[in-house]
């Protein structure tokens, strides 16, 4: 997909919203803020912002043509090259808007616009790949048979005369495309989930550090592995899982998982396009969500990670919510999170360090669960057991000595109760009495 934005020189842009509940200003506010913090990423500017107030959105332009009218003149005024709406246009409005607006502008919607940030970002081969089948399912519907249109593709495709022939070849070409990043997609996936079973065999821990965009998740992931990823003070600057390993302070061997951030209104085609990456979010054993407590809308920011880890099937999960930046918070805000269980909880500043040898006090204690790491001396005449705890525990290492066999498992207390008499400790104990 060609560049929305020219990344050599800062493209002047107009911010476009509906609202449909006229007492809702703050939330038009809010995600207009949001609006131009991607734009000013993907190397724009905006200029300026307009809200239309309509209880339905217009059919044909989606803001109405009065309105269509007013846009134009602003973008004629102010020298605009790119509006910029914070919705997702259908084809035909994105069409008739270029045609009413008689500035030469071109229009995209939200989806595009991350789209094309996502692209920018993306390091990784399967990140890439992830983002190009991401814009090819977007672009598909897309295809109207306007030249200009046609143009934003890239790729080879809009190298010959427009026509209904044409459209069609170019859906065609667009499916097989789409069909062969889905099979190269399919073997990554495979590979990702043999590495997820071996993770899940060696009893390791896998906690994923979920959250808003630009919560601070790549910068704790550095603080506390040293993995050098990219943290900056953007949104979406990582779009690449990282896993490193990681000790806790009671010696508990942990896989930290960084994943992608989440936004509102995230794009479906992005969330079917990462579904792989963001099952690193479902098949953690433990999640730790990150809020941005320096940002006063930290609480709707959070609402928005629920819902998406709800989506995901990973809201059951145990959770610990870790509120960043403290150190840049106001005062007044701790105690704001009433509403989850302060064990649940933990105050930091990744970039600092403050808070963080609490934090990972609480998420020891969420990462064992209950379990322990033990020794189990089995006789030979009993090495039946050896099955059950393969079957109910996580075995570490067997070794095959004279008359015993010496097990080191990872045990919940059910299973180490049902194992006692053959924990080493009682054994060295019983030999010490005699």
């Amino acid at each position: 997909m060609q560049k929305l934005l020219n990344e050599e020189k800062i493209t002047r842009c107009a911010l476009v919203a509906i609202n449909t509940r006229y007492d809702d200003d703050e939330e038009i506010e809010a995600s207009f803020d949001e609006l131009e913090r991607l734009v000013e990423i993907a190397g724009g500017e905006a200029v300026f912002r307009l809200v239309q107030n309509k209880s339905t959105p217009d059919v044909r332009t989606y803001i109405g043509q009065g309105k269509v009218k007013e846009l134009s003149a602003l973008c004629e005024n102010n020298e605009i090259e790119l509006v910029v709406f914070d919705t997702e246009l259908s084809p035909s409005q994105i069409r008739n808007l270029e045609e009413d607006i008689e500035a030469e502008v071109r229009v995209i919607d939200r989806s595009m616009l991350i789209l094309d940030i996502f692209a920018l970002h993306a390091q990784s081969g399967e990140g890439k790949l992830q983002v190009e089948l991401a814009q090819l399912r977007y672009t598909i519907p897309r295809l109207i048979g306007k030249g200009e249109a046609l143009s934003r593709l890239g790729g080879g495709i809009g190298t010959r005369g427009p026509g209904e022939s044409k459209l069609e070849t170019d859906r065609r070409h667009l499916m097989r495309r789409i069909s062969a990043l889905e099979a190269q997609l399919r073997e990554m996936d495979e590979n990702r989930v043999t590495q997820r079973k071996a993770r899940e065999k060696s009893g390791i821990c896998k906690v994923a550090i979920a959250g808003y965009t630009n919560a601070g998740k790549s910068t704790l992931l550095n603080y506390l592995t040293g993995a050098g990823i990219l943290a900056e003070d953007k949104l979406f600057a990582t779009l690449d899982p990282t896993t490193r390993k990681f000790t806790l302070p009671d010696n508990t061997e942990i896989l930290l998982t960084d994943t992608v951030g989440f936004i509102r209104n995230l794009p479906h085609h992005l969330i079917r396009a990462f579904r792989s990456t963001l099952d690193e979010v479902k098949y953690a054993d433990v999640i730790m969500v990150l809020v941005d407590s320096s940002d006063p809308r930290c609480d709707e920011q959070l609402e928005v990670t629920q819902k998406l880890l709800f989506d995901l099937g990973a809201s059951a999960k145990p959770i610990l919510y870790v509120y960043n930046k403290c150190d840049d918070a106001d005062p007044s805000f701790y105690g704001a999170s009433s509403r989850i269980p302060t064990s649940s909880v933990a105050y930091i500043s990744a970039k600092t360090g403050v808070g963080v040898n609490e934090m990972l006090g609480t998420l020891c204690a969420m990462c064992n669960g209950g379990k322990s790491k033990e020794i189990f001396v089995i006789p030979y005449s009993e090495q039946g057991n050896l099955n059950a705890l393969y079957k109910y525990a996580t075995v570490h290492d067997v070794e095959y000595g004279e008359g015993y066999i010496v097990v080191s498992a990872t045990v919940d207390q059910k299973t180490k109760g049902m194992m006692a008499k053959y924990l080493q400790r009682r054994q060295d104990n019983e030999k010490n009495e005699e």
